[in-house]
């Protein structure tokens, strides 16, 4: 039961929600997302002292919503446990094979997905994780925001004919992460930035240190 926004903040944070306590490994989680948020803040101050071009409001702000979204992202797989399959992730996806926009979807949904649940909710639940690890650390945040908007269209296309669901909320965070995408944003007080300037700084012409270079 939600009360207002800043207590149930203080709840996940404190990884005393419901969705915690379904996992049976609350406990591991809340470290990991704390260990997560402590090592976003400390490459965001190694970044903002080491590099005077990083300190500005812009880079400041939009490392604000990478971490926010990364928050958004773990808080959701949370739901995803236990394995191998989450009666609440099994109702989510018989619900895609009902209210999906397109027929193929539906069939998609039903004869694919439904029956492979014991596989799919293991991906998706590392995939996920994999989203918020890479937000909060601002670590390979392009690749990683194509898949965060490819996840969130299945899911909009999936849900499109729930009257009780509003199809502009999915479009709006595929935006989000396609702002990510066209702005570099692992670049803005995160991990991609520091990586990408130490290959520059050491002068690293390797395959791999431009292949880096080029995906953040």
């Amino acid at each position: 039961m939600r009360t207002n926004p800043f207590y149930d903040a203080w709840l996940f944070l404190l990884g005393q929600t419901g969705d915690h306590q379904g996992t049976g490994v609350g406990g591991l989680l809340t470290a990991i997302f704390l260990l997560l948020l402590v090592s976003s803040f400390c490459i965001a101050i190694c970044s903002w002292r080491g590099d005077a071009a990083q300190r500005t409001g812009h880079h400041l702000a939009v490392w604000f919503m990478r971490v926010m979204i990364g928050a958004m992202w773990f808080q959701g797989s949370l739901w995803k446990l236990p394995l191998p399959v989450s009666g609440a992730f099994k109702f989510w996806t018989e619900q895609l094979g009902k209210y999906a926009a397109f027929d193929a979807h539906k069939w998609i949904v039903t004869n694919v997905f439904v029956p492979a649940l014991p596989v799919i909710d293991p991906m998706v639940y590392l995939t996920e994780l994999s989203l918020a690890v890479s937000f909060i650390l601002g670590f390979l945040v392009r690749p990683f925001g194509v898949v965060g908007m490819l996840f969130v269209a299945h899911i909009w296309l999936g849900l499109y004919q729930n009257t009780d669901e509003w199809p502009w909320q999915y479009v709006f965070l595929i935006f989000v992460q396609a702002f990510f995408l066209v702005t570099h944003a692992g670049r803005s007080l995160g991990l991609d930035g520091l990586l990408s300037r130490h290959a520059d700084e050491a002068n690293a012409q390797g395959a791999w240190a431009r292949l880096y270079r080029w995906i953040a």
